[in-house]
Order: C-alpha cells, then sequence, then structure tokens
C-alpha cells in the first residue's frame, strides 16, 4: 500500500468569480486627493473589484464553484465536500456556504435532480484572510485518506473599508473555487507545512454591544427631537417579551456587527512579517532541512497573501537576506546594500533599535540582488492583485491564479517548478507550504481566461462607487441574467435569489 504521505494530493484547477463593476485607483486618487502614484507605483494599485447590487460571499461562491463544476464535467453527487474559507459570512449561524449550496442545487437539480448535492459536506471556516489556506489544508488530508474523493475549496470574501480610511484603496472582492483531488492535473502540494500562530488585535471584527438607549438618543438627535425622554422610550421598549423589532425587543443592550474592520495597518505589517518569517522557520524543522540551508529562494516562484500588490516585495526583505547569507551571493548582496546589520548591543534605545533594522531591511529591497529575485518569483503574482485589490480569504489564490497565466504567456515554468507559499490570516496566523507544478499544467491554465475576463469588466465613476458602498442602490450597475445574485431578503431573514437557466449541455447521457 502506497504511504499516505507519498500520496499526491493537490489542485486540479480554479475558477475564479471577480464582480463585474471595478473602479480605477486613479479616481479613488483623485476623489481622496492623493497622488495616484503613491498608490500606483507605490503599491501596485489599479483597480478595485467592487460586488454589484445582490452579490456578497455567498453568491460570488456560487458563480465559482458553477463555473469549476462545469469546466470540468463533474456531476455534482462526486463532489463529497465544499469547504468555505471567509470572513465576509452572512448569517451568525447558518453556514455561508448553505447558501451557496441553496443556489446551485436549483440550479442543476433540472439536470441531476433534487437531492443530487444531498451527501455533500458544507461548512465555513474563518480565520481572517488564511481561512481558505486552512480549507485547503484540511480537504488535502481528507482527499489522500480515500482513493476517489473530490473537494471543492472556495474562497469567497468582500475586502470593505469605511469611506476615506487608511484601507479604503486596498478594497477588492471576489471568490476562487480550487478542486482538490488526488493526482491533480495543476499542483501536487506536499504535506508538510509550517504555522505559526499568535493572538494579537491587527485587524479584527469585534461583535460590538451598545446600550439602546444610546441608539434611540442618536437616531432622535439625527431626526431634532431631543425633547424626548429617551430612558423612559427605551424602558416601554423593553418591558414586554414580544419581540417584534431591533428596538422594539426585551434585551437592554445590542449587539452590532460592521462589515468594516478595525485595524492597524503598521502593525498588522509587522504582524504579517513576523507570522511568515516564524512559519518558514517551522517549515523547516518539518521538513527537516539542514539548519540554516536556504529554503524559500529556492524556490522557483513564491505566492504570498497580498492585501495589497505590493505587499510581498516589502515583507520579505529580511527572508531573503537571511537565506542569502549561506550562498555566494552573501558578499555581493552586502556590498549592495552598503550598511551594516543593526546589532540590539549598539543601542540604548529600543525604538530607535527597531527604526535602524527596519531601514536595513528597506535598504535590502532596493538592491539589484533583491529586485532581480523579486522580478523572476514574486512580481508574476503582482498584476492581478493589483487589478482586483484585497480578497482576503481568496488573495492567495489569485497571486497563484496571476502566477500560474504569467508562467503560460511568458512560457519560462517547467513542470516540476517547485511554487512556496506564504499564508496570512490576520489574529494572527501564518503557514507555509510547497508544491510542485505537473506535466500538462498548461491546458488548465488555457481555462482560466483571468485577465481577459478583468479587461471585459465595467469601470464605475465615483458616485456610483460611493452609494454602492454605502447600500445605497436598489438595482444592479450591470444586469446579468448569466449569474447568481441575491434578489431579496424577508421578513424572517430568508434570503431569495435569481437563478440563471442552467445548461442543458451539462444534461447526462
Amino acid at each position: 500500500m502506497e504511504k499516505y504521505e507519498q500520496i499526491p494530493a493537490g489542485i486540479d484547477d480554479l475558477a475564479a468569480y471577480i464582480p463585474e463593476v471595478y473602479l480605477p485607483i486613479a479616481t479613488l486618487a483623485d476623489a481622496r486627493g492623493i497622488e495616484y502614484a503613491k498608490l500606483n507605483k507605490g503599491l501596485g494599485l489599479t483597480a478595485m473589484a467592487i460586488p454589484d447590487v445582490g452579490e456578497d460571499a455567498a453568491t460570488m461562491m456560487a458563480n465559482a464553484v458553477r463555473e469549476l463544476i462545469e469546466k470540468n464535467d463533474l456531476r455534482p453527487q462526486q463532489i463529497g465536500r465544499m469547504y468555505l474559507g471567509t470572513e465576509s459570512a452572512i448569517d451568525g449561524a447558518k453556514p455561508t456556504a448553505t447558501y451557496a449550496l441553496q443556489m446551485l442545487q436549483a440550479y442543476f437539480t433540472p439536470i441531476y435532480g433534487p437531492d443530487c448535492f444531498l451527501n455533500c459536506d458544507v461548512v465555513d471556516l474563518t480565520f481572517a484572510c488564511i481561512g481558505a489556506v486552512d480549507a485547503l489544508q484540511n480537504t488535502l488530508d481528507w482527499v489522500r485518506a480515500k482513493e476517489g474523493r473530490l473537494g471543492i475549496v472556495v474562497a469567497a470574501d468582500n475586502a470593505k473599508y469605511e469611506l476615506g480610511s487608511t484601507g479604503e484603496y486596498t478594497q477588492g472582492a471576489g471568490a476562487i473555487a480550487t478542486l482538490v483531488k488526488r493526482h491533480p492535473r495543476l499542483l501536487a502540494i506536499d504535506p508538510d507545512w509550517g504555522v505559526s500562530t499568535r493572538a494579537v488585535y491587527d485587524f479584527y471584527k469585534p461583535l460590538r454591544q451598545v446600550k439602546k438607549s444610546d441608539v434611540i438618543a442618536e437616531a432622535l438627535q439625527l431626526a431634532s427631537r431631543n425633547y424626548v425622554d429617551v430612558e423612559q422610550l427605551t424602558q416601554q421598549l423593553q418591558n414586554g417579551i414580544e419581540v417584534k423589532g431591533v428596538l422594539d425587543s426585551n434585551e437592554q443592550l445590542l449587539t452590532l456587527h460592521k462589515d468594516t474592520p478595525v485595524f492597524d495597518g503598521p502593525y498588522s505589517n509587522d504582524c504579517y512579517q513576523e507570522r511568515i518569517k516564524d512559519a518558514l522557520i517551522n517549515y523547516r524543522h518539518e521538513t527537516n532541512a539542514v539548519n540554516g540551508e536556504p529554503t524559500a529562494i529556492q524556490w522557483d516562484r513564491l505566492v504570498f497573501h497580498l492585501p495589497y500588490a505590493f505587499q510581498a516585495r516589502r515583507m520579505f526583505g529580511e527572508i531573503f537576506w537571511q537565506e542569502t547569507q549561506q550562498t555566494a551571493q552573501a558578499a555581493a548582496l552586502a556590498e549592495q546594500i552598503g550598511l551594516e546589520l543593526p546589532q540590539s548591543t549598539d543601542f540604548e534605545d529600543e525604538v530607535v533599535y527597531q527604526k535602524a533594522l527596519t531601514g536595513f531591511w528597506r535598504a535590502v529591497t532596493k538592491t539589484p540582488l533583491y529586485r532581480s529575485f523579486v522580478a523572476e518569483r514574486i512580481a508574476p503574482s503582482e498584476e492581478a492583485s493589483g487589478q482586483v485589490g484585497n480578497m482576503y480569504a481568496g488573495s492567495v489564490f489569485l497571486a497563484l491564479l496571476g502566477t500560474l497565466e504569467a508562467g503560460l504567456e511568458q512560457n519560462n515554468l517547467s513542470p516540476d517548478a517547485v511554487f512556496g507559499f506564504f499564508a496570512y490570516g490576520s489574529g494572527s496566523k501564518s503557514k507555509v507550504f510547497q508544491g510542485r507544478l505537473q506535466t500538462g499544467w498548461e491546458q488548465v491554465v488555457q481555462g482560466f481566461k483571468l485577465r481577459q475576463r478583468l479587461a471585459e469588466r465595467t469601470a464605475i465613476d465615483y458616485a456610483t462607487y460611493e452609494q454602492l458602498h454605502r447600500q445605497a442602490l436598489d438595482s444592479p450597475v450591470v444586469k446579468r441574467s448569466s449569474y447568481f445574485r441575491q434578489t431579496n431578503i424577508t421578513e424572517d431573514g430568508k434570503r431569495e435569489y435569481f437563478i440563471p437557466a442552467s445548461k442543458e449541455a451539462m444534461r447526462p447521457s
């Protein structure tokens, strides 16, 4: 019997759904009074995907999964699980994946019958931007355990920030569905993973508790009705036991959730850098790598979680320097840096030392050696990210899609090329793992058509963007009959969807 760890398992195919509308970064820069070059040349940003009216994590997941099923001629009965990584859940108890299943069930029922997904396991996994990678690792173990299993891992998110905030220009949205199986056509992923976890508050979406009286007071103040006794009105609304609405209830405290996060950008960058470094150390341990032996700089391509397109090239300098010290390029790199590595013993003030260290790592990223490394190993993943924006859980998968399409177009990737992955989720956790490109990968990548789809989207002006952000529009900007979208939410919270017509070509013979 083949040993468990020797059974090749990995990514057989991917399908991406990106919203049809986007806001050019130049338009946002003009509206905010920000120099465009700072966002474009500095961060690599060109456009941000914006969910249209009726689009959310569930509809985007359903659209991506439908494409993955159809282009691989899969029957729903073959799919043992659909695991969703998201931080844009639309329900506090019922998994967002079940809403997507509702749509997919309705779409495929005319072809495969009403119970075609009856034995498909669905669930949500949430750990900020790394939830879908957690789902991928779990599903890889699941498919290795028994011959014939097929799983779909989905990342679906809407990265939304407050208007005018420092995170606004990194917004993005979309979903990527990944077909996971034994003997994959695209990328075989090794069973050894490195991980680093630390509980921090770099980025989070808390459930906020507010006094009902404060909400009522704010509402009345906005309505210029300050003469009402707010406390008396609040008491009247919570004396009864019949729950009629949000304010007319028996709860004194209300729990509110906002799609936009609480975040500290510089601190989050520090956490990102520390987690990927520690996860790489753990990966070396798990793979029994020789102490000090270069690992990451040996990979043919590096695929990162990219909250903005140039994040990886900014964050990887320290690891590049450390690993280069074990190579013949160490002396050349030192000469190009032109600085000595700061030592803590030379500084009495820790803050001053950390500032000097940050300056040293920045100097590393400006060297010709580092820039050449970035151009070959990291930059292929950046273009798609710059065109879409942050996809949270989908960001690392979008980077993979972009890397593969670039390799196909430039004809500079060969079978057995090794990909190193650096996944990250705020809160915070990183996972590092390795995949190997498979013979025939080109045929799979030809079906992505990501660049073509991004070029065919519809640009919107700033006024339309702000209305979408504020959820002030009643109908979609771009009306399409070929994609799932939400059409209504009933009084008791049930969601209703538009279901496109099924493709008769999918009917089994």
